[in-house]
């Protein structure tokens, strides 16, 4: 019955057509021979790709239907999740061997918190020492020391700089005037960052590695070696804007001194070596060619995937209408 059908729409497209165009050109085309347009019109419809069934023709089904309305909403699923990973800034990162900071002289900010409970403000002082050859006893610069505890104890606030190259710095009282007989080094560090504070949703690194250390039970006359292996760390945004921070990893023990002359007093030692190896955090965008990509490739395969589904399914319901037919016969 369909050939039939498909036939007839044949025969009056074409009687439509030789009754059109071909049979009633326009005034100002009237000296050009009718079959000449004709094979004109003809050449300019072979090109469409998107050729058209008639209405008719078609079978809708309930199972079509049901494929169709579970397509949409697959696409429209799939649709929205890549428009929330295009809107969604992505931060990247990579590693490579440099210094990030040039500019910066060679030199790393470095920002400590530290609170001593059990030692008096006017016998905390900071020391730094590193392989250039530089020795400082008691720096002052930038520096604050708060009485808590009632006075009994001290937090230590301090932003300075180191040269990038192995050193330490550590906090002590070889600084004071006179040397306490059982220096209290228990601690509690606040903070110890390097370079610029990075906050970013993004972005957990160990920046501050060493936050909230709490060495409040420890020996009261042990010293503490924090061994620090600190990597550059450069963080850019979308507009091209770098910021230099460093992270840091950590190892620590804690022991009692002694030379040939006795205990020696304690300290918190803060000894730290540069890494060469540069960590690198860029935020990024998904380009609008590869959405519209996405876009295309999810719509068009959806369909595809649904059109083979459905045929597979309308063949088998076909074939068996045709089974239980011949049975009943």
């Amino acid at each position: 019955m369909w050939k039939a059908k498909w036939k007839m729409w044949i025969q009056h497209h074409h009687f439509r057509l030789d009754q059109g165009i071909c049979s009633h050109p326009a005034a100002g085309v009237a000296r050009r021979p009718r079959q000449a347009m004709c094979q004109e019109e003809e050449k300019r419809m072979g090109f469409d790709i998107y050729r058209k069934v008639p209405k008719d023709l078609t079978q809708p089904t309930y199972t079509g239907a049901i494929i169709s309305i579970c397509c949409c909403l697959f696409i429209l699923f799939l649709f929205l999740s890549e428009l929330t990973g295009f809107i969604t800034t992505e931060v990247v990162n990579e590693l490579y061997v440099d210094d990030p900071d040039k500019d910066s002289g060679g030199k790393i900010d470095v920002s400590l918190n530290i609170s001593l409970p059990n030692l008096h403000c006017e016998l905390v002082g900071l020391d730094i020492q590193d392989e250039m050859g530089r020795h400082e006893v008691g720096h002052i610069d930038n520096s604050m020391r708060i009485p808590v505890n009632n006075g009994a104890g001290c937090r230590f606030e301090g932003h300075f700089s180191i040269n990038k190259v192995p050193g330490n710095f550590h906090v002590s009282t070889h600084s004071a005037t006179a040397q306490p007989q059982n220096p209290d080094m228990t601690h509690v560090i606040h903070k110890l960052s390097f370079g610029d504070t990075l906050q970013v949703q993004n972005v957990h690194g160990a920046f501050n590695a060493l936050g909230g250390a709490d060495r409040l039970t420890s020996n009261p006359l042990a010293s503490h070696d924090y061994i620090l292996k600190i990597v550059p760390t450069v963080y850019e945004d979308k507009s091209g804007k770098q910021r230099y921070s460093y992270q840091y990893t950590v190892a620590n023990k804690e022991y009692v001194a002694y030379s040939h002359t006795g205990r020696i007093i304690p300290a918190i030692w803060f000894r730290y070596d540069l890494s060469p190896i540069t960590v690198k955090y860029t935020e990024r965008r998904q380009p609008l060619y590869r959405f519209i990509t996405t876009i295309c490739a999810i719509i068009g395969g959806t369909f595809t995937v649904a059109g083979i589904l459905d045929s597979c399914i309308f063949t088998a319901s076909e074939a068996w209408k045709k089974i239980q037919l011949g049975k009943m016969h």
